[in-house]
């Protein structure tokens, strides 16, 4: 058990590294971090590049599920509680 919960920190960790990677090479109405990649870069991430929008989305999820996961295992885990004592 202890494992398990040891590699969802690690995608929990890793899919948030990467979320804010993703988020600041989207390009918002002034402009972002994928325009210092050049026009490479905008033409990739730039608005209307519905590929790293869908990818985005898909780690959220994994960061929302992965979070979820955590919470549930570090729970069932736990025995005590400070109401008991």
């Amino acid at each position: 058990m202890s494992l398990l919960i040891t590699l969802i920190y690690i995608v929990f960790v890793l899919s948030a590294v990467i979320l804010v990677v993703v988020i600041l090479l989207q390009e918002g109405k002034g402009g972002g971090f994928g325009g210092a990649l050049g026009t490479a870069g905008q033409q990739t991430f730039g608005v209307k590049a519905s590929g790293v929008q869908r990818f985005t989305g898909v780690i959220a999820g994994v960061f929302l599920c992965s979070a979820v996961a955590i919470h549930v295992l570090n729970r069932l885990g736990s025995t005590t509680s400070i109401i008991d004592g």
